[in-house]
Parts: C-alpha cells; sequence; structure tokens
C-alpha cells in the first residue's frame, strides 16, 4: 500500500479500485435444469480487480497494457463514467465515488475525459460552436452568452483550430482535426484533470505526433494532471513522467518512466517491453510469452499473470501479489520479492 505522504500529496487517490460487470442475461437466462434441480448461474466480467494509483498534481501517468486488460474501465471509474464495484476513489483529499449527482457537479468542471474514437465522440447534427458551448453554459450558468462565445474562440485558438470553423459539422473535418475539437471541449470548462484514453491510436501517424505535441503544450499552459491511457509503448517515453502496467485489471509495475524502461522488474512489463523495435536490437532478445491471455471471466487463482509466467511456482498460485517498493519502483511479484528474478 502507498505511504500516507504519497497518498497526502496526490491530486487523484484510488485505493482498491474494483469493477465488475454483469453479463447473466434476465432471470430466466440464469435459470437451467442439472440432475434435475433447478440452478441459478451468474457471470461477471472482473475488468478491475483492486487498483491503487496515486497522480501527483501536474504528471502525467500513462496506464499501459494490452487491449481487454481494464485500462479504459479504469479510466471511466476513476473520473465517475462508471460506478466503481469497490474501493475508493479520492481527489484533492475528498472521496467522490459515492456522492449524489449533485454533489459530483463541483467535480466534473474539475475532471474531463478525451475519448479514444474522435469519429464517435463528437455529435454530428452539432455544429462545433454548439458542441464547445454546450458545456460552458452548463457549468458558468452566471457567465454571459457574449463571454462563452469568446472563450470557444479563445480555446479553438489554443488547440490550432480556426474559430471560423465553428460553424462547420464534425463530419467536415479529419480525424486529427476533430481530435483537436474534442481537446477544446475538455478545455473549455478549465480542468485540473483529463483522463485521455488512447486519444491519437485513431489518428494517421503523421496526425499523432502534433496531438500529442497539443496535449504537452496544454499541460504546460494550464498546469494540468493527465491520466494518460495507451497501449503504445513509444508514446509513454515521451509524454509520461510515472507509468503503470496493467494485467487483467491488476497493477503489475509502477514507476518513473525512465526507471521502469531502462530496468523493468516484472515478468510482464520485460515481455511487453522487449517488443519494442529497435534499430540493432537482437531479435532473440524478444520475450515470448507462452499460453494464451486469461479470460476476465474466470481469473485464476493468485497472481493473474501465472500461467504465462516462467517464473511462478506454487506460492503464485496461492496468493495474490501486492505491490511493493523494489529499487525505485513499485513491484507486484512474488519471484521479484524472493529475489528469485
Amino acid at each position: 500500500m502507498p505511504n500516507a505522504s504519497e497518498t497526502s500529496d496526490a491530486l487523484v487517490s484510488v485505493q482498491n479500485l474494483r469493477k465488475e460487470f454483469d453479463i447473466s442475461g434476465g432471470i430466466l437466462e440464469q435459470l437451467s435444469l442439472r440432475r434435475g434441480r433447478i440452478v441459478r448461474r451468474r457471470e461477471s466480467v472482473k475488468a478491475l480487480n483492486g487498483v491503487t494509483l496515486n497522480i501527483a498534481r501536474g504528471e502525467a501517468l500513462c496506464l499501459v497494457g494490452e487491449s481487454g486488460c481494464g485500462k479504459t474501465t479504469a479510466g471511466r471509474a476513476i473520473i465517475g463514467l462508471l460506478a466503481p464495484s469497490g474501493g475508493e476513489v479520492h481527489y484533492d483529499g475528498r472521496r467522490i465515488d459515492r456522492l449524489r449527482r449533485a454533489e459530483m457537479l463541483p467535480y466534473r468542471k474539475k475532471m474531463q475525459m478525451i475519448f479514444q474514437n474522435p469519429y464517435a465522440s463528437l455529435n454530428p447534427r452539432k455544429r462545433v460552436t454548439e458542441t464547445l458551448l454546450e458545456p460552458a453554459r452548463f457549468h458558468f450558468p452566471e457567465q454571459s452568452e457574449a463571454e462563452h462565445l469568446r472563450r470557444v474562440e479563445s480555446v479553438m485558438e489554443s488547440v490550432g483550430v480556426d474559430p471560423a470553423w465553428g460553424a462547420r459539422f464534425p463530419h467536415e473535418f479529419s480525424g486529427g482535426q476533430r481530435q483537436r475539437i474534442s481537446i477544446a471541449r475538455a478545455l473549455m470548462v478549465d480542468p485540473e484533470f483529463i483522463v485521455a484514453d488512447e486519444p491519437i491510436s485513431a489518428l494517421d501517424v503523421s496526425i499523432q505526433a502534433q496531438v500529442l505535441n497539443l496535449l504537452m503544450r496544454a499541460r504546460a499552459e494550464r498546469g494540468l494532471t493527465y491520466l494518460f491511457i495507451t497501449h503504445d509503448l513509444s508514446v509513454v517515453g515521451h509524454f509520461g513522467d510515472r507509468v503503470a502496467v496493467m494485467y487483467l485489471g491488476r497493477i503489475c509495475e509502477l514507476g518513473e518512466t525512465r526507471e521502469v524502461f531502462s530496468a523493468p522488474r516484472h515478468p510482464y512489463t520485460r515481455a511487453l517491453l522487449s517488443a519494442i523495435p529497435k534499430i540493432g536490437k537482437d531479435e532473440s532478445a524478444h520475450i515470448k510469452l507462452a499460453g494464451e491471455v486469461q479470460t476476465p471471466l474466470d481469473l485464476p487463482s493468485g497472481c493473474v499473470f501465472r500461467r504465462r509466467c516462467a517464473h511462478a511456482d506454487e506460492q503464485c498460485a496461492r496468493a495474490v501479489p501486492e505491490l511493493h517498493d523494489i529499487g525505485a519502483s513499485r513491484v507486484a511479484c512474488h519471484a521479484v520479492a524472493d529475489g528469485r528474478i
């Protein structure tokens, strides 16, 4: 567990966050006949299984992992778009995951999200100006319409979008331009904390660097704090102060980006980083994981990574590894803690 000072200095603090999605269906779908008896069967997807994170004010924490590991679910649960099944979310020292809708409103301004797909996240029936005016009108009702329009113009200019484009519809823009508009929408309410959910994955490579630079400039100018969700490790090295590696709903390694990239400790982190192509790199250095990714419908006992790990033993099958300070990083691995790796 994090120490008290680390938690108190955090703008966002997440403790043992859990999220399950019930996929059992209706009551009739849950019932079946076995050996002459009616049996009720319930199933759930265990997307988050005890995530603990602390994000300091002004930092960019990157959350990485393969598809389906729970990255997006974590971001949505932290920001309040999904109700957690368990655990706690604190913002600036106050617990917010149990707040009623009216109590949560002040935090809606402070926390915003940039979604992955710019082709689906903008309302196709609204012009750009209307899209940007909506959050301003809702969160700043005391301001006049003229003030709202000046805010729209200022934010559009700050993200490199011509204010004259405000009369257009989203389908008239390219993917990169749409994502800039999505970023502008998030900035309209002067947030402190932004969850950026794979904001460049749907864009051409030539546009990705422009959007990344825009996010970095907005952070410097506005003092933003980021939770940057991505599966692209090459982006993490340029954008993130720290990186958290997730596997099947659990954090397996957490530390400063430079430290994790130069000396990865968890077997899964090592396998991920070994897959990054480098000029002159020996192909034999690539770590190939055995087995298939375990389904979150039926998680294994103990360590969720053990069935793909070459270092797993009986302890890994019995006990779930907790994050412990190992060097400059925090690692959840029995083999690392025991000195077997």
